[in-house]
């Protein structure tokens, strides 16, 4: 599946060297903007980083005259456990450090291609954030953004809220440039490839370490959404699952045990299921061994290194799972890295002349119940646009 950069040229563009002995022609430049969701950098980012994500609409859906106060309590009382977790990786989060990596990695791969890519890192809930990364590609003068969450599935709680962000941040900053935005790539195969590759290595490094009679099962864990926002059209679900399916299939494990399951609730109210909790008692009512492979995280982060290599671990020895293993995140994996690059080169290609909006596939890939996939979002504005707008 993979595109070349020549693949990639758009009419009227010119490689440096299209006539030998010619002035050469400047490339035209891309700014790529990686999204991604940010995380504390010292003790003291804790409270603030949680303020921020829960009074996020996106996050809080209550009325607005609620969610100031009610989002501050939220995060006060997060803070304490949040907090420990933090502890456990140094006081701080590793995913702004992984995610300069990953944007490096990107823009050298990009090296050859006809245009000149810079690569500049957005985080939702702390620094660097949008209007910081606004100006710092606006400074750079590009001729094309695009916009390139590291959210394989869409779901409005994230891309939907980090785009909705860097729109306000792009207009404050007097960016105006022509920007194309990659909502989703679910089921892309350079990243179904890659994310198998490392299922497959895990497996086997479980497989040499468990005694033969013992069953391995894969738990695919995503992190969960309360169901109220599935209900109200969401795609994130369907699109975990499409995920899962492509990688369960690039896997060709002939009858390979596993199951969808998600993490991290925070509230009270019902969340999507079944949990990745009640998955671990499952496989210890079953005794099997478990593989655990964070599904929809590229990065790894508090959710990962906390919660899925201390929390459930515990959790499973204590319910008597005979194994418990962990497929690492992707970081700055080669493969991965060409899933994006590849991606990229698409993408600048499949933006439509409206709104250029596209998917890893080009045009919209959810079914029709879907209604806050933004192809749809964007479709009901066309429709409701004054004539001539």
């Amino acid at each position: 599946m993979s595109e070349t950069a020549t693949a990639a040229r758009r009419p009227g563009e010119h490689t440096a060297d299209a006539t030998p002995g010619a002035a050469p022609v400047r490339r035209p430049r891309v700014a790529i903007v990686l999204f991604n969701l940010g995380g504390p950098d010292a003790p003291e980012s804790i409270r603030p980083f949680l303020t921020n994500l829960f009074t996020d609409p996106a996050i809080l859906r209550v009325p607005r005259w609620v969610r100031p106060w009610l989002g501050r309590i939220i995060a006060w009382r997060r803070t304490r456990p949040a907090t420990e977790n933090y502890a456990v990786l140094g006081g701080r989060s590793p995913l702004l450090e992984l995610t300069a990596e990953q944007a490096g990695a990107l823009e050298a791969m990009l090296s050859g291609a006809t245009f000149e890519a810079r690569c500049f890192v957005a985080m939702r809930y702390w620094h660097p954030m949008s209007d910081a990364a606004a100006r710092a590609v606006r400074d750079w003068n590009p001729d094309e953004v695009l916009l390139l969450p590291l959210y394989p599935q869409f779901s409005t709680t994230t891309t939907g809220s980090s785009i909705l962000a860097w729109d306000r941040a792009a207009a404050h900053a007097g960016l105006d440039r022509p920007t194309t935005t990659l909502c989703c790539w679910h089921s892309d195969q350079g990243f179904v490839t890659s994310t198998a590759a490392l299922v497959r290595a895990a497996w086997d490094r479980a497989r040499a370490e468990l005694p033969a009679e013992v069953p391995l099962r894969i738990l695919f864990s995503a992190h969960g959404l309360p169901e109220t926002i599935i209900r109200q059209g969401d795609p994130y679900q369907w699109q975990v699952e499409r995920t899962v399916e492509s990688v369960v299939a690039r896997l060709d494990l002939e009858g390979s045990d596993h199951v969808v399951c998600y993490q991290s609730r925070v509230t009270p109210q019902v969340w999507i299921g079944p949990s990745t909790e009640a998955e671990l008692e499952r496989a210890a009512q079953d005794r099997v061994a478990v593989l655990v492979c964070p599904i929809a995280f590229v990065s790894e982060h508090s959710e990962t290194l906390v919660e899925l290599d201390v929390e459930y671990r515990e959790a499973a020895e204590h319910a008597g799972v005979p194994g418990y293993f962990r497929v690492p995140a992707q970081n700055s994996d080669p493969a991965f890295i060409a899933a994006l690059r590849d991606l990229v080169l698409r993408a600048r290609g499949n933006g439509g002349p409206e709104d250029r909006l596209c998917s890893f596939a080009g045009g919209r890939q959810c079914p029709k119940p879907f209604g806050d996939c933004p192809h749809a979002r964007a479709r009901a504005v066309r429709r409701t646009a004054p004539a001539g707008a």
